[in-house]
């Protein structure tokens, strides 16, 4: 197995105090410590800790990427597809919340362009291929699907912030994301009997 270059050993040290400290906890200085380097190490790989951060998202989205395509290769109907999907979106919030929100919750990270909006949208477009699985299949009404997986997207985000933030309750009627996502799934079915 090759050895890691010092610029992906960055961004997996930066990775690891993200999950262990959130984004504060993230300097060029704290990372470069952390990889048993010079605190000015860093800052010959990344031109500043924004960059570094976007390094460490585009991986981010790359890993998340890599998951969906398995999805999506999975042998079950589109539906069980996207609902895995959306279990592996809600898993990877629950177990890192901070890279969760670098991701899905930054200003910084959703303006960004070039490669990092690349690998976000590559992320994305796995997503539009379940959707479009399920559409096909009936499951999911028919209409431009970047639209409904964005729809769908969007309610998964929405879902897990609220759960983040203590607010999604049984007695409101949203028992859990997933149980949520579901009834969304529903209700957008043109095959269910209303």
């Amino acid at each position: 197995m090759a050895e890691m270059t010092t610029d992906r050993r960055l961004v997996a040290v930066a990775t690891d105090l993200l999950d262990a400290g959130g984004e504060a906890a993230v300097t060029l200085r704290a990372v470069g410590q952390a990889a048993g380097l010079s605190h000015n190490a860093p800052y010959k790989h990344f031109a500043s800790r924004s960059a570094l951060l976007a390094a460490v998202a585009t991986a981010s989205f790359d890993a998340l990427t890599q998951d969906a395509e398995a999805v999506h290769a999975l042998d079950c109907s589109p539906r069980e597809k996207l609902l895995a999907a959306i279990g592996l979106l809600a898993a990877f919030g629950r177990q890192h919340p901070a890279r969760y929100r670098l991701l899905f919750h930054n200003a910084d990270t959703a303006s960004a362009g070039g490669e990092l909006k690349v690998r976000a949208v590559g992320t994305f477009e796995q997503f539009r291929l379940i959707v479009q699985q399920c559409q096909e299949a009936g499951d999911l009404p028919r209409m431009p699907s970047p639209a409904l997986t964005s729809l769908i997207f969007a309610s998964v985000v929405g879902l897990l912030a609220m759960e983040s933030n203590g607010q999604l309750h049984p007695e409101k009627g949203l028992k859990s994301v997933e149980a949520s996502i579901e009834l969304l799934l529903d209700l957008l079915s043109p095959q269910k009997t209303r």
